[in-house]
């Protein structure tokens, strides 16, 4: 089971205390068997709790990255002076490897449970297949989805970062707003980018001068960067229906998959991808020359069918304990799948909270029924 947010936590402490609670923290990563290019690609300051957090955000990128880290800290002299915490490193690192062990042998784009292990995803088939092509054909630049409002438009980001942890790639995220610019977008985009090593001041971005003036040129600059990175990007933007139509983000969005579908031209395997949620018809269109390298895919909300295979699923891989204690357990996986489809749909419309979507009720339902079934 992967690690929950408290347990990184945890990591980041440790890392702070027996990893960088030193003067050359670049040498410390370096003799803990960290590779050369990712330790100086991290923007390290003489703070050592604040190099912790950075330490530990690089790794989570990646599955690899969070295996590097976790084995790092249990090979730790100083930790292993610490028995109750070597004991407790070693037993995060056991489950880590036992998640990628099992996660090697499932279809990732399948998955029905990602993030830490106890949030759900439902339904979107057609989304996972348009994942697993993106995936295989570089040529497919662009991801749009569309959908009603509430549907799970921004839910579809959890699968895209999932998929990502696995397969390989990093899935920056920047949610629009009515009052976002092209300069806002390109600036966070620049951020992503950047490189440490030789861009900004150690703690803090770049700053928006430091890039080419022109539109054209600035979006070259992130699209190059991003290309040229040892690890890949998909730029995934959020909440795209609430840019004003007359807004200038709407130009630097097509330009910016312009850039990027150029990039996939000449380094199709490099070349970062765009993510474009709440993105509809009625919205301004992406240039004519993407046509043919855009994949479309429309948010519905989960119906009693998506909740059905998605618990079947899920009691497939985990078969709940109460299941292993009577003599027919298919029958009765059967019927706890009735039952939890069933708790799910009438918790979510007991559900009053205000701002929430839904999509996120039926979510949070589910994830509260499988914690009650799988303690029965």
């Amino acid at each position: 089971m992967p690690l929950a947010e408290t347990e990184w936590d945890l990591v980041t402490g440790w890392a702070r205390e027996y990893l960088l609670d030193t003067p050359e923290p670049y040498s410390r990563l370096d003799q803990a068997g960290f590779p050369p290019d990712f330790v100086r690609g991290l923007r390290l300051t003489p703070l050592s709790a604040q190099n912790a957090r950075v330490l530990v955000d690089s790794c989570r990128k990646s599955v690899d990255g969070q295996e590097r880290l976790l084995a790092a800290l249990a090979a730790s002299h100083e930790l292993r002076e610490a028995p109750p915490e070597a004991a407790k490193a070693d037993e995060f690192l056991g489950r880590l490897r036992e998640d990628i062990r099992a996660s090697a042998s499932k279809d990732v784009f399948r998955s029905s449970v990602v993030g830490d292990g106890s949030e759900v995803f439902l339904g979107r088939e057609r989304l996972r297949r348009t994942l697993r092509r993106m995936v295989a054909d570089p040529q497919m630049s662009v991801l749009a989805v569309d959908g009603d409002p509430g549907s799970g438009r921004s839910y579809t980001y959890h699968l895209v970062h999932h998929v990502g942890l696995h397969v390989g790639f990093q899935s920056p995220l920047v949610t629009l707003s009515a009052t976002a610019t092209a300069e806002s977008l390109i600036r966070q985009l620049a951020e992503f980018v950047a490189d440490p090593s030789t861009d900004g001041s150690p703690s803090g971005p770049p700053r928006l001068s430091d890039l080419p003036p022109r539109l054209d040129d600035a979006l070259r600059w992130v699209v190059s960067r991003a290309t040229a990175s040892d690890e890949r990007f998909w730029f995934v933007l959020d909440e795209c229906d609430r840019v004003g139509l007359g807004s200038d983000v709407w130009d630097c969005i097509g330009r910016l998959a312009l850039a990027v579908h150029g990039h996939a031209v000449v380094r199709p395997e490099e070349a970062p991808r765009l993510v474009l949620l709440g993105y509809g018809p009625q919205l301004p269109q992406l240039p004519f020359e993407l046509r043919g390298h855009v994949c479309w895919d429309t948010a519905s909300l989960p119906g009693p069918d998506d909740l059905r295979a998605f618990f079947e699923q899920y009691f497939h891989e985990s078969p709940p304990p109460s299941a292993a204690e009577v003599t027919r357990p298919d029958a009765r996986t059967a019927e706890l799948v009735e039952v939890a489809v069933q708790e799910v749909l009438l918790a979510a419309e007991r559900d009053t909270a205000d701002g929430r979507s839904y999509m996120e009720k039926i979510g949070t339902a589910a994830e509260g029924a499988i914690r009650v079934i799988q303690s029965l």
